[in-house]
């Protein structure tokens, strides 16, 4: 194992191993740590720190650094949102630092960018589209509502030293520029570096001059150009695997409240038979897995979809009468609970929407590790793992995909 990556969430480890599989790395995702490494190049370890307390969070990321480096990685990635979810009590950080620390020291990028899904950063501010993240549906996020597109004031109020920046300028000035800026910030003493990234190739710029560094910190994005620094030691192998083929039922579970997912559920409801969740009608117990996996195996040669995903105004609700941590915890647990109830009664494929969810999911059916395949939209593969034979997943992020993406992901991810 090459290079380690820890993801805060499931659906950001699947986009990390995304990027770093096209990239030619043969990657395996980790469901947390405590298992049999795997024989691959690149290994990400997915965990569920985005939104726990700081110090959960950084004993959580050291535990994983510390069996990453124990398979012989060179370099370790710290994953989070291309969205920088977190508050300023967050965990982004705090994790950041004591992966510094834990490595001895130096200088870590910070970038979140992702051109490909509208993710930029411009002079130290995030854009999602054409919009400044503080104007997106993110200022509304129920866990971690972002209210400030500076990413460097943010990170600042989680941090105890001075947070760098590399403009674009620089950055378009080339490898060498780059190198430079960062040792300029090392010499202030600015461990923590935010740069500036509007597409790929600014990207693959900074990936180049981050060689040597021990710790990346950012989106999926910035690891763009890590692959090629290891093919150009000569560490890589030029041979693609084959994952095993994937057949059985199939199920779409969606948890993301996100206006992307609204979108996507609206369409695929459309076409094939849908259960809405209410948060409300759950709390109170009057929605039990037994009978939504009874409807869903009425319904199984049409593929349903089942989602607790609902307007602003109705989440609201349900969290202002129960609390929103007990709301979260409930639809989690549901979401889980069914999961594995169908894959033990025979599903094979399972698409998941939401991060929280397919946390939720992934920890339910004790996948231990997962084969990442190809692409199906940008940041989320398809997944192989093992339970009683292969089962096939996709997990995307709330705000990830197409409008189409639930229909796609379930062809990519095995057949009928």
């Amino acid at each position: 194992m090459l290079l380690g990556a820890i993801a805060d969430d499931f659906t950001g480890a699947s986009d990390l191993a995304n990027t770093l599989a096209k990239g030619g790395m043969s990657t395996v995702q980790f469901s947390g740590i405590g298992h049999e490494a795997a024989d691959c190049e690149a290994g990400v370890v997915a965990l569920k720190t985005r939104s726990i307390p700081a110090a959960d969070a950084v004993s959580q990321s050291l535990a994983a650094a510390r069996w990453l480096l124990d398979q012989g990685c060179e370099q370790l990635v710290f994953k989070y949102c291309s969205t920088f979810d977190s508050t300023p009590q967050g965990n982004i950080g705090p994790v950041a630092e004591a992966l510094l620390d834990l490595l001895g020291g130096g200088t870590a990028v910070v970038c979140p960018a992702f051109p490909g899904a509208g993710r930029r950063i411009f002079m130290g501010h995030l854009f999602v589209g054409d919009r400044l993240l503080s104007e997106t549906g993110m200022r509304h996020h129920p866990l971690t509502p972002m209210t400030d597109p500076d990413i460097r004031r943010w990170l600042s109020l989680q941090t105890a030293g001075e947070v760098g920046g590399i403009h674009l300028d620089t950055i378009r000035s080339g490898v060498d520029a780059v190198r430079a800026a960062f040792a300029l910030n090392a010499q202030a003493g600015r461990r923590l570096v935010v740069t500036d990234a509007i597409d790929d190739e600014d990207l693959m710029t900074i990936g180049a001059a981050i060689a040597g560094h021990r710790l990346v910190t950012g989106g999926s994005g910035i690891a763009q150009g890590l692959p090629r620094n290891f093919r150009a030691q000569g560490k890589l192998s030029a041979t693609p695997r084959d994952l095993p083929a994937v057949r059985g039922p199939g199920i779409v579970l969606c948890g993301s409240c996100s206006t992307a997912s609204q979108q996507q559920v609206a369409l695929y409801a459309a076409n094939h038979p849908s259960l809405a969740i209410d948060p409300s009608v759950l709390m109170r117990g009057e929605t039990t897995v037994d009978g939504v996996a009874r409807w869903i195996r009425a319904q199984e040669a049409q593929t349903p979809i089942v989602y607790s995903t609902a307007a602003e105004d109705t989440v609201a609700e349900a969290q202002a009468r129960f609390g929103r941590a007990a709301v979260a915890a409930k639809i989690e647990g549901f979401f889980a609970t069914l999961a594995r109830h169908l894959v033990d009664t025979g599903t094979r494929r399972i698409v998941v929407g939401g991060g929280e969810t397919s946390g939720a999911v992934v920890e339910a059916l004790d996948l231990s590790s997962m084969q990442v395949g190809r692409e199906i939209d940008p940041g989320v593969p398809v997944l192989v793992g093992e339970r009683d034979g292969p089962l096939g997943l996709a997990l995307k992020s709330g705000n990830f995909g197409t409008v189409d993406f639930f229909e796609k992901a379930l062809g990519r991810v095995g057949q009928p």
